[in-house]
């Protein structure tokens, strides 16, 4: 217990540092760690990410780092999807699926963390305006993810609102721990007759998440953007492989090299 303890400190950590990546961490640390199965762990995520999130945004709103009328709208669409999903969609999947498309989904993150952008000099901090219908059609698709898989969206919702609404950098991670933190708590609504939630642990939990959230906002003055994208890059498509991997057996793929073997003798 006292492993997953330090462990959830790191969720907090990547959330202080990039604005995302919460449930990317937690959802592993509470199934292969914890032993939780896995849609409790979906459903347990988003309560954890969701409250810390909502800590690590109170120094964003201080500093001015959120994008207030962006936020709003992306976030209103993307609670909805995440509780229309998780509420009548989520139950007809079963765990192995869900953790399936979670670890597809953090090999898609990686590679978009890790991909080369070309950027004009200055041209990421103008921030441009677009078309309410776009922002809330991003909006939808991060919450449509969150209610099926537990992902809050950090790892969606700050490049859509910095690569594709040219919300400035730092906006765009004030913004996204606003908007996960709504998200997830929709997503959980969806979720409530579903499962019972271990509430002292959940509480103990969000404690050590808290901490690293603050470190983590902290530490992001010293830390170069660039190098933490891509440790983090790698490290997701370790993870990815990692559950993949996992639930080979689930898949009916274990024992495919040893059949295929038996079918060529």
């Amino acid at each position: 217990m006292i492993t997953a303890y330090l462990l959830a400190t790191l969720v907090g950590l990547s959330l202080g540092l990039m604005g995302g990546g919460g449930s990317i961490l937690t959802v592993p640390i509470l199934v292969y760690v914890i032993g939780m199965e896995a849609k409790l762990a979906v459903a347990s995520s988003l309560v954890v990410v969701g409250a810390t999130s909502l800590i690590g945004s109170i120094s964003h709103f201080r500093a001015g780092n959120l994008n207030i009328k962006t936020g709003t709208i992306f976030g209103s669409v993307a609670m909805f999807g995440a509780f229309v999903t998780a509420r009548f969609f989520a139950k007809y999947l079963s765990g192995t699926t869900q953790l399936i498309l979670f670890a597809i989904i953090m090999l898609l993150a990686s590679y978009y963390m890790l991909k080369k952008k070309k950027v004009i000099e200055g041209q990421m901090e103008e921030t441009v305006h677009l078309p309410i219908l776009k922002i809330a059609g991003l909006g939808l698709v991060v919450g449509i993810v969150t209610g099926l898989v537990g992902v809050g969206g950090g790892f969606l919702i700050v490049p859509a609102l910095h690569l594709m609404a040219r919300v400035p950098m730092k906006q765009a991670v004030g913004t996204s721990l606003v908007i996960i933190a709504a998200n997830s708590f929709s997503g959980y609504l969806g979720y409530m007759n579903q499962v019972h939630l271990d509430w002292n642990f959940i509480g103990m939990f969000i404690l050590f998440t808290a901490i690293g959230i603050i470190i983590g906002s902290w530490l992001v003055k010293f830390v170069p953007a660039d190098k933490l994208k891509k440790a983090f890059g790698v490290f997701l498509i370790i993870m990815g492989l990692f559950i993949l991997y996992k639930e080979r057996a689930k898949m009916g793929i274990a024992y495919l090299p040893t059949q295929i073997g038996r079918t060529l003798a």
